[in-house]
Formats: C-alpha cells, structure tokens, sequence
C-alpha cells in the first residue's frame, strides 16, 4: 500500500480509522506550510473542518 501521509512536497489531508473502537487520527499538510495532526474523533473531525475552511481548497477560493 502506498504511504498516504501528506508532506510539504505532497500537500494534503489524510484521515485513517481502522476499525469503528479505534480512533480516528488524522494529519494535514498545506501548502502555505501548515502543518496539523489529530487522534481522537472529535479532535480529527474539528482539524478536516479547519483545514478545509482555512487551507487547502480554501485558498483558492479566496484568492478569486
């Protein structure tokens, strides 16, 4: 399998779960250069709606 880790050459979101008792943990990379990382699900779920409010994507829509 390939690794899906974002990086700062390979900017992006990823968010693992395993299995539905195992928590979530997810990590962000832009490519502004922030970085984030999460465990837990509700830490995971509030770190996807930051980055997607705040990074990736979002950046282009605000610079139109």
């Amino acid at each position: 399998m390939a690794d899906l880790t974002p990086t700062p050459a390979r900017p992006g979101l990823h968010v693992t779960k395993p299995d539905p008792t195992t928590p979530a943990t997810a990590t962000a990379v832009c490519h502004c250069g922030a970085t984030a990382t999460a465990t837990g699900d509700n830490q995971v779920r509030a770190l996807v709606e930051g980055y997607t409010a705040n990074h990736g994507p979002a950046h282009h829509r605000k610079s139109r």
